[in-house]
């Protein structure tokens, strides 16, 4: 059986989309479930739109969510060199067996030649093709002479595939089925720019071969490009090569029409990438994934089911299930909604599940981030008693900051409405009774806050509020006594004694 190699081929134009990190995700899993190999590819033929740092970053986001390549620029393998920028060489010549062959030909229409064809021919026929071939400057409407005295001048060219009329392409896509296109709608792209560096048709189809790629796994705004991709690997002498392919439906945004973008995530105030990215040609910051306070298992999870149906209903899958469980068969046609709420649950799920310890150091640097010095045993006390009420890692500095920050801010109309003379006279007589305990267990504290209320025929609603919010600033939070045993006698006294002298001045 064919050794299944699928590859992850991103330009470095930019930060990583999560729609990338998807893509990269479902050939993961292919490779590993069929023990292939996934390789990371470097697409960087587009000089132009080359983001310094956007490489490096790439790189860094799949190492975080821990989709590390078996080969690739960093890891090498015996496909070497995995970046396009340093296989120049290579495309070059098979641009030039295209050419021999008579697949190909060169092209000399300057921008200003290719505006006036669009322009007099219209919308509906504005392509280089072969209804304008013959009337543009090329070696196709040129003398062989002339040909060879404008390359040997340097007159800029490129190569253009010549596609063929009137014919019907047709493969097969393992998520659609079979897929045609008629030829008479294509036009002749260009797969060797004047630079000398390939598009992306051309390095595509070269790599994917040479690299011995099996199967494409890749987002459906390639699906029309097929139908070129095809005819070079017939034109090269491939087609028993030809990789099998599968496009993946558009991630959609969370309302509306159109696929997810950089601008839904600042609009709605969710991440659309990774790790964060800083936009140096809009001079703003991004918050990824990882920033925003996700696990980069809970981030896996949620973006596995968002176009793909396990045909179950098992939600939570580890990075073992998933390989067991993925099938590209099951991967949905139509697109798929991002639901940050649903992004949130996985996270949430995810923290629950996870020992106190790893807890304790998943959210460290979030707590050093904010400034706080808090030591680890200490963390991890307070991992456990936040656990449950965690969604993303950043929601433990604002509900657990009470810990260890002295500075609070009171919620003032619980205390208008519950600082009453009765209250107060009932609240300083248990803050003495806590004052000679000795025994600072949330046991020991149950026992006699319960013991108090009930000797002195009060009320639960009329104290324990008032003490959460002296201790806390708020009404919701952890288990009371719990909350009071990790703050300590000390720290438990100090407050009351500040909360209640703010409390008389409202």
């Amino acid at each position: 059986m064919k050794e299944v190699r699928v590859r992850f081929a991103p330009s470095p134009t930019g930060p990583l989309h999560i729609g990338g990190v998807r893509t990269a995700l479902y050939n993961y899993l292919f490779a590993k479930q069929n023990d292939g190999k996934f390789l990371l590819r470097i697409e960087d033929t587009d000089q132009l739109r080359y983001v310094e740092g956007a490489e490096e970053y790439i790189k860094k986001s799949l190492n975080w969510l821990g989709l590390i390549p078996d080969e690739g620029p960093d890891t090498g393998g015996n496909m070497d060199p995995h970046r396009q920028s340093d296989r120049k060489d290579i495309y070059i010549k098979y641009a030039d067996k295209l050419v021999e062959s008579g697949h190909a030909y060169y092209a000399f229409d300057t921008p200003e030649e290719l505006d006036k064809m669009r322009e007099e021919g219209g919308e509906s026929s504005a392509k280089y093709d072969h209804s304008t071939r013959e009337n543009m400057k090329n070696s196709l409407s040129l003398s062989t002479e002339k040909v060879e005295q404008m390359i040997a001048e340097g007159i800029p060219y490129v190569v253009r595939i010549k596609i063929p009329q009137n014919e019907v392409i047709t493969f097969n896509d393992l998520v659609r089925g079979e897929v045609s296109f008629s030829s008479n709608e294509l036009d002749d792209k260009v797969i060797l720019k004047t630079d000398g560096m390939p598009t992306y048709h051309l390095a595509n189809i070269v790599d994917d071969y040479l690299m011995k790629i099996s199967h494409v796994i890749r987002g459906e705004e390639w699906l029309s490009s097929t139908a070129h991709h095809v005819l070079l690997y017939r034109f090269m002498g491939w087609e028993d090569s030809m990789p099998q392919f599968t496009h993946l439906p558009l991630i959609l945004k969370p309302v509306g029409k159109g696929k997810l973008s950089k601008r839904d995530g600042a609009n709605f105030g969710f991440p659309v990438f990774p790790l964060e990215w800083y936009d140096k040609s809009e001079d703003e910051l991004f918050l990824g994934f990882k920033e925003f306070g996700f696990l980069p298992e809970a981030t896996l999870n949620f973006l596995a089911l968002l176009g793909w149906n396990p045909g179950t209903e098992q939600e939570i899958f580890s990075m073992d299930n998933l390989i067991e469980a993925f099938s590209i068969e099951k991967i949905v046609k139509s697109g798929a909604r991002f639901n940050i709420e649903k992004a949130k649950w996985f996270n949430q799920q995810y923290i629950l599940i996870m020992t106190d310890d790893k807890l304790a150091q998943a959210l460290k640097p979030f707590v050093e981030t904010a400034g706080y010095n808090v030591e680890s045993a200490l963390l991890v006390k307070l991992a456990v008693i936040m656990k449950p009420r965690l969604e993303l890692l950043t929601d433990f500095i604002e509900k657990a900051k009470f810990f260890f920050d002295d500075n609070l801010t009171y919620d003032e109309k619980t205390i208008r409405k519950k600082w009453k003379e009765d209250n107060i006279t009932n609240v300083n007589s248990l803050v003495e009774l806590l004052k000679n305990t000795e025994d600072f267990s949330k046991e020991n504290l149950n026992t006699i806050m319960h013991d108090f209320i009930q000797n002195n025929n009060l009320s639960f609603g009329n104290i324990f509020p008032l003490v959460r919010v002296a201790l806390t600033g708020t009404l919701s939070g952890p288990d009371l006594f719990e909350t009071m045993e990790i703050l300590g006698k000390n720290t438990v006294l100090s407050r009351f004694d500040v909360a209640f002298r703010y409390f008389d001045s409202i």
